[in-house]
């Protein structure tokens, strides 16, 4: 018994469109494939082209299935439209938040002297981080910057990041679907705190992801997004990020550049330190404050 699959292009004509596109739609083609391997990792690196256009979304565009380069700036496609129209649902439950709580801790934009690429999501080492779309998983890899991370191409040509995982569940080439566990939450790579960083880009162009999504409702803000130039990082410089080329650091060695807590609601220095088993005079003389500091939500606290 066979489940029938999209191709790409069909994807491509079904979920995308440009306002000014006035050209031929690409002709739409039907995969059949075998209903015991649809959850099976795909040989991608046996495929020939026209098997890239029918397994691989949105292959005619990217023209590319990049392993090794997290993102790079010389794959990274302009964006020449005036609107993207891109559907993001068609069921409630082609979409599922990517972790339980919901709650952000740090928003996409400048920080500390250099762009944050994302939105930092409050997780729980350990805690399940699931798939946010159906799609295939092009990155499962450990980089100095992103520690553990998983990075899946949807099929309407999004791609979505989730990073500083603990442990890595999604395999390259496995295609997912929403709600899926991808891996666990945690803190390696370039991290401060067990936490979700989550990116959203479009042909390796990052944008806001919270254009997409209401992260303390944990919900789509709409089932189509329309992408446009303004909305797109146009001083990216889409660093070139290397995922095969380093190795997971030991936890030791981890640990010894300290610990820090991410402040929530209501939190006061008094329970951060009842938490952490430490003094407040500690947190004080750590973190270069006063007593009476008024902490802000999402603020990072070391706490040893």
């Amino acid at each position: 018994m066979g489940a029938q699959v999209e191709s790409a292009l069909e994807l491509m004509a079904d979920t995308a469109s440009w306002q000014n596109w006035d050209g031929p739609r690409p002709k739409v083609k039907t995969v059949i494939i075998p209903q015991e391997i649809i959850h099976a990792p795909v040989l991608l690196e046996m495929l020939s082209k026209e098997d890239s256009l029918k397994n691989i979304p949105f292959y005619a565009y990217y023209g590319s299935w990049d392993n090794e380069f997290i993102w790079h700036k010389r794959k990274s496609i302009p964006f020449v439209h005036d609107t993207l129209v891109l559907n993001l649902i068609h069921e409630d439950c082609d979409f599922y938040f990517p972790t339980d709580k919901g709650h952000q801790t740090s928003p996409f934009g400048p920080r500390w002297g250099r762009m944050h690429y994302g939105l930092d999501l409050d997780v729980e080492t350990g805690d399940p981080v699931m798939a946010a779309f159906e799609g295939l998983v092009r990155i499962s890899d450990y980089s100095d910057s992103y520690g553990n991370v998983v990075v899946i191409r949807h099929p309407n040509g999004l791609e979505t990041l989730y990073a500083h995982l603990s442990k890595r569940i999604a395999e390259e080439g496995q295609y997912v679907q929403p709600g899926e566990i991808i891996g666990l939450g945690g803190n390696t790579g370039r991290s401060y705190g067990s936490h979700l960083h989550f990116e959203t880009r479009y042909l390796g162009n990052p944008f806001d992801p919270n254009y997409l999504i209401n992260a303390n409702q944990k919900q789509l803000r709409d089932t189509v997004f329309y992408l446009t130039p303004q909305k797109l990082e146009k001083n990216s410089e889409n660093i070139s990020v290397n995922a095969k080329k380093t190795e997971a650091p030991s936890t030791k060695s981890k640990k010894s550049g300290g610990q820090t807590h991410v402040v929530r609601s209501g939190e006061t220095l008094s329970y951060i330190a009842k938490k952490h088993h430490t003094t407040v005079s500690n947190l004080c003389r750590l973190n270069k404050i006063k007593p009476t500091t008024k902490l802000k939500v999402g603020q990072r606290i070391k706490v040893k």
